[in-house]
């Protein structure tokens, strides 16, 4: 039995990705855990709506869409999600905060 629900006939890896490498990126929904998240229940919010990441990697998932790696500002957690969970970050939104350099 197919357990892979299939929302879309469109095979995304025809064309370009919709993010680069390093892409500032915001949640366009709740992201949960598939159970793909060790540490993690299945179901655990892993990031909100809103909450900010940058694109760390780019993979392919069914040989049909494409998965975005993310690294969230807000949880730290690393997570793969697809086109439709995100969205870009308009202009003028302020940049996340650069971690304080220690100087010796």
């Amino acid at each position: 039995m197919n357990m892979i629900v299939s929302d879309s006939d469109v095979v995304q890896l025809s064309g370009r990705p919709a993010f680069s490498f390093g892409e500032k990126v915001r949640a366009s929904s709740t992201i949960r855990n598939d159970g793909t998240l060790c540490g993690k229940e299945i179901g655990d919010i892993l990031a909100k709506k809103g909450d900010l990441g940058y694109v760390v990697s780019i993979g392919a998932f069914l040989r049909k869409f494409y998965i975005y790696g993310l690294e969230l500002h807000e949880s730290g957690y690393r997570v793969g999600v697809r086109r439709k969970e995100v969205g870009p970050v308009d202009e003028g939104v302020d940049d996340l905060p650069l971690p304080e350099v220690a100087v010796s």
